[in-house]
């Protein structure tokens, strides 16, 4: 599986959209606020530039897009106002992997705009929109767009966590998709050396493009545990594989096929997140916290029809949106209405009896 080509989260604003099924990356977006509020206001009253340049990385489609942006031009624009300081330019780069729906994004960017004027009034500086595709584990377009030291904020939420490749040695893992509490040790092992791979990876090339004193705020989906094959980071794929294994003692999908799929993640704990910052040693943490939201996140939501009342339909929707790519490249399309709704049954089922939760690991760096 080439990563890069599939992994990408489904376009458009149908149904099974992302843009449709992304409250919960919005609901972490919300609660990781006062982080990235007191980063970007730290950032801006340490050197009050006239331009400052932000990337969002990772970006996909969708409303989180502009709501992440809209929240950071706010607070500069608050604290601006305060100190009587004119307002600066704000350049914005877009970046998600080549088959993300930069589309979408672009054709609901004049409504953006013309929104967040109103929303800040006069005497706010122009914001000039870029997408970047291409893989963050490494330079992006660096000769173009991305030049050494010239960004000021960088920022990540829900994607750290997928990895550039499948790790290699995974061929003992047959009948899971991701780690799981049956996985062999060395399928654990290799999680973990391609997370620090990528990671360190991550932290150097863009330690290259943040100006001194730059900011990056990064969330990942991790755990508490230090056991990597624990139930809060790895239950939500083992009940997809059980999905799955019925469809393969049914004859719906070859075993050859479940045996060699597996999900390129890594969800770090926060040891290992700061372990990894430590040792690459361009960026020092001013903060590093974990918090959780529920897998439903239409959980406490009001005036729901009755399709959103039920939580294993809106926990089966909201991973459809993240995993098709995947599963289409490697199943083909015709099993996805099928494993989704044998899925749902049995999210359904588990969430009526239990509490599950994401663990969200944020952490808060400067450029030293």
């Amino acid at each position: 599986m080439e990563v890069v080509q599939v992994l990408h989260m489904n376009g458009g604003v149908g149904e099974t959209s992302y843009a449709k099924n992304s409250l919960l990356q919005q609901k972490v977006i919300t609660m990781t606020k006062p982080i990235t509020e007191d980063a970007i206001t730290k950032l801006y009253c340490s050197k009050y530039p006239d331009e400052i340049a932000i990337a969002d990385l990772g970006c996909s489609s969708g409303p989180n897009t502009f709501f992440l942006v809209s929240e950071l031009l706010k607070v500069v624009d608050s604290v601006r106002q305060k100190i009587g300081q004119k307002s600066p330019e704000y350049q914005v780069f877009l970046n998600d992997l080549p088959g993300n729906d930069f589309n979408t994004i672009f054709r609901s960017l004049s409504d953006f705009q013309n929104k967040l004027r109103k929303q800040l009034g006069p005497g706010n500086g122009p914001c000039f929109f870029t997408g970047v595709p291409g893989s963050f584990y490494g330079r992006l377009l660096m000769k173009l767009l991305f030049r050494k030291n010239s960004l000021h904020f960088v920022h990540s939420s829900y994607s750290l966590h997928w990895l550039s490749q499948v790790p290699q040695g995974l061929e003992s893992n047959k009948r899971n998709i991701y780690m799981a509490s049956t996985s062999p040790p060395d399928v654990l092992k290799a999680y973990y050396v391609q997370f620090q791979k990528n990671f360190s990876l991550f932290l150097k090339c863009r330690s290259e493009e943040l100006v001194d004193g730059g900011r990056m705020v990064l969330t990942l989906i991790g755990r508490r545990s230090d056991d990597p094959s624990s139930k809060e980071c790895c239950y939500f794929w083992e009940l997809l594989a059980i999905a799955l294994s019925d469809m393969l003692v049914e004859g719906l999908i070859e075993e050859e096929k479940l045996n060699s799929f597996n999900i390129p993640m890594y969800t770090p704990s926060p040891a290992e997140v700061k372990y990894e910052v430590v040792k690459e040693g361009s960026f020092n943490i001013d903060r590093l916290e974990v918090t959780e939201v529920n897998w439903n996140a239409y959980q406490d939501e009001t005036d729901l029809s009755d399709a959103f009342k039920d939580g294993g339909y809106n926990v089966a929707k909201c991973i459809r949106a993240v995993a098709e790519p995947l599963l289409a490249s490697h199943f083909g399309e015709g099993i996805l209405d099928e494993v989704f709704r044998r899925y749902r049954e049995i999210i359904s089922d588990r969430v009526s009896k239990e509490k599950n939760e994401f663990v969200n690991v944020t952490v808060s760096l400067i450029k030293a």
